[in-house]
């Protein structure tokens, strides 16, 4: 069972992967031309089996990557493809995502966001007391700053005053 669950793996990672999607498009487009594998690939001066293995997406059957890429842009151009796309495209790794990991995703966010809510009320409390003291500070500072000097005066000082 093992052994079934490793082969279906492997055929959803290579359907998923950048050179099945990039297959798909050449071997398309290669169709709409009505132009076989061997007619395409004796053009382009590769092995008819590098050009099926391209667009079957079936990596096992190819050289390094550095000469794949060299030859999906040489077939791209061939076919007249959007060349930056088509590499774009073998650059871009799509990761297969599950429903159970979006619904995971999603009440996750949810009960943050029910956090965040909870805590709003708290937020406002502390807002208003931090303005309410600041308001004071800056009230007393302004009353000060335009209050009467003679009627700041101590007792003392005035007496001081009125002996001179």
């Amino acid at each position: 069972m093992k052994e079934i669950n490793s082969v279906s793996e492997n055929n959803n990672k290579r359907e998923n992967s950048p050179l099945k999607r990039i297959g798909n498009f050449i071997k398309e487009a290669r169709l709409s031309r009505n132009q076989s594998i061997e007619e395409l690939a004796s053009d382009l001066k590769i092995g008819a089996h590098q050009l099926e293995a391209i667009e079957e997406g079936n990596e096992e059957k190819l050289p390094e990557k550095v000469f794949v890429k060299a030859m999906i842009r040489r077939i791209s151009q061939k076919l007249k493809l959007d060349t930056e796309f088509i590499m774009d495209e073998f650059k871009t790794e799509r990761k297969e995502v599950k429903i159970e990991e979006i619904v995971e995703e999603v009440s996750k966010k949810n009960y943050k966001s029910r956090q965040s809510k909870n805590l709003n009320p708290v937020r406002f409390i502390i807002f208003i007391l931090i303005s309410g003291f600041l308001g004071l500070i800056a009230s007393s500072l302004i009353f000060n700053l335009f209050s009467d000097p003679s009627q700041n005066q101590t007792p003392k000082q005035e007496l001081i005053k009125k002996a001179k």
